[in-house]
């Protein structure tokens, strides 16, 4: 299924109903006056959060909603019936704007979160509204309004505690497959990652957490080179990065070059997002004894240190994804991270 995490959808209020011009016609009553029921007001039209839900893929497909409108009244002092309110499902994370003010409406991060965002149309009024002392018998009635339309544009930003950062084949797609249940496409060319993945990482009991994986990033990626750059703003609501680095050699380009593009990419796209907690993470140490893995790890973070601002207390990890060294430990640590993380708040 094609990841989509933009739509544009329009929604309409139900129309109110009409409300009746009647007058009572009953035996022994030739003056029974006037007895027209109002209109059934509009259903209302709602966004409510689903869990099962993790893109907006539904809305290719269906891009107008309207709830019921409400039912004309009726002699006898009859009422019409309210118009049944429609509920629009929409993932976790969806933020709501206004299409033509590009006003935020909501931020439906929550489940089972609703937002009203079109209301249904007022209800008509009966003649029996309208009789006086010197009008006994109106055949005054008013129409029901129309319900609120509105076009509106939903931007999913996936949820998750921790967010996978990279070049293309930095070995993302292999660390959360060993480490959680997604299954990621893997392969030894660029770009294998064309939809955000989410994954959640068991550690003991109650004790999990959710970590995205995103398509990796490449120099001008803020600009709208290659794939990471329509799906950078996943990463926003994570409270941890992990910058996955390739030790591996590179004849193209070094890792501390590639890590610096990085970093520089993250500081283009949102200042605040390059100011998140960010963990550095050499991977495929399997490639060499571990001596040498940490000598070669240690050569790289140097140089970076060199090229742009890392912090002293900056965790550092040395890990293989695809052999599964040092991946349990780094999942405890981040697991604990969390949870301080979590207490604070």
């Amino acid at each position: 299924m094609k990841f989509v995490d933009e739509a544009i959808i329009r929604v309409t209020g139900g129309k109110g109903g009409d409300g009746c011009s009647g007058f009572r016609r009953e035996k022994f009553m030739p003056l029974g006056g006037p007895d027209g029921g109002d209109g059934g007001i509009g259903g209302d039209v709602y966004l409510i959060t689903d869990t099962n839900l993790n893109t907006l893929v539904d809305f290719r497909y269906q891009r107008q909603f309207a709830a019921e409108s409400g039912t004309k009244g009726s002699g006898n002092d009859r009422y019409g019936k309210k118009g049944e309110d429609l509920f629009i499902r929409v993932p976790v994370g969806t933020l709501v704007y206004d299409n033509e003010t590009q006003e935020l409406l909501a931020d439906l991060n929550q489940s089972n979160q609703s937002l009203i965002v079109a209301k249904g149309g007022k209800k008509g009024l009966g003649n029996v509204h309208f009789k006086s002392s010197v009008n006994r018998a109106p055949r005054k009635f008013t129409k029901g309004e129309m319900g609120e339309v509105r076009h509106l544009r939903l931007e999913l930003k996936l949820l998750a505690d921790v967010g996978l950062l990279g070049m293309p084949n930095a070995g993302k797609s292999t660390l959360i497959r060993a480490v959680s249940a997604a299954r990621p496409k893997v392969a030894d060319y660029p770009f294998t990652t064309l939809y955000p993945n989410l994954g959640v990482v068991s550690v003991g009991t109650y004790q999990s957490f959710v970590i995205a994986d995103i398509p990796g990033l490449i120099e001008g990626a803020s600009e709208g080179a290659g794939l990471g750059i329509q799906f950078l703003k996943h990463l926003q609501r994570t409270r941890l990065l992990l910058h996955i680095i390739d030790i591996s050699p590179n004849e193209e380009i070094e890792a501390a070059v590639s890590a610096q593009k990085i970093i520089l990419e993250l500081e283009k796209f949102s200042p605040e997002l390059a100011q998140k907690p960010r963990w550095i993470i050499f991977n495929k140490s399997d490639i060499y004894s571990k001596e040498e893995a940490q000598k070669e790890a240690d050569k790289i973070y140097k140089k970076m240190k060199k090229l742009v601002k890392v912090n002293s207390k900056t965790p550092v990890y040395l890990i293989s994804a695809i052999s599964h060294l040092g991946t349990s430990k780094l999942m405890q640590d981040l697991m604990s991270y969390l949870d301080k993380d979590r207490d604070k708040e």
